[in-house]
């Protein structure tokens, strides 16, 4: 990474972490990787339970392999060999687990936190359930507003996704959402945080580098 890219992952990072505190998240930015996973692994306590919410952030940083060593119990969906009621059975577990750990398909920088998913167990466990919740972004998913978050996942997020799962819907072809009928859609459920739910300890980790969808 160059020193003008660093320089604005730092400037619009921070400023978006601020934004996040204002609005009662507890956010934080980190420009070092190494320093951002450190800060996750102490919002974690020993022998938590850990929800997953199919991060590929999360996958990217290897956080999975590292609760495992750590000797975490983890509620992972998307765990090879599983049946799909032992997927669905994954899906409520994180819904009252200690931890929920997941990423975000965008961040606005005026502080509201945006996503859209198939099922919802992400979202919903997002808003109320876990005792805590850790959102992981890196800076790449930082945009202006909530018009341009829903941009964003029309044009980037939604797409990576259906092809990362090969669900035949038409943005397999396009490459971009379509608004589709599709019995494989992923676009069924949009959330906007706009604020920390009262009853939801909810920590925001940005990174400062481009990762994840």
């Amino acid at each position: 990474m160059n020193d003008f890219n660093k320089w604005h992952n730092d400037v619009v990072g921070q400023r978006t972490v601020d934004e996040l505190n204002k609005h009662n998240f507890s956010a934080r930015y980190f420009s070092n990787r190494q320093e951002a996973l450190d800060y996750v692994f102490q919002l974690i306590p020993e022998g938590a339970t850990i929800g997953m919410g199919g991060s590929r952030t999360g996958m990217e940083l290897g956080l999975w392999e590292r609760l495992v060593t750590r000797g975490h119990e983890l509620f992972n969906h998307n765990q090879e060999g599983l049946s799909q009621e032992e997927r669905i059975d994954r899906r409520y577990k994180q819904l009252t687990c200690d931890v929920f750990l997941t990423g975000a398909n965008a961040i606005t920088l005026t502080g509201e936190i945006v996503n859209r998913d198939a099922f919802g167990n992400r979202v919903a466990a997002m808003m109320f359930g876990p005792k805590k919740v850790i959102i992981i972004a890196g800076t790449n998913k930082i945009v202006r507003d909530v018009e341009e978050a829903d941009k964003r996942i029309k044009m980037y997020a939604a797409p990576m996704n259906v092809k990362r799962y090969e669900m035949p819907n038409p943005c397999l072809k396009t490459g971009e959402c379509v608004d589709c009928n599709s019995p494989t859609r992923a676009c069924n459920i949009t959330t906007v945080l706009s604020r920390r739910p009262p009853l939801t300890d909810i920590h925001v980790v940005i990174l400062g580098e481009n990762i994840g969808f």
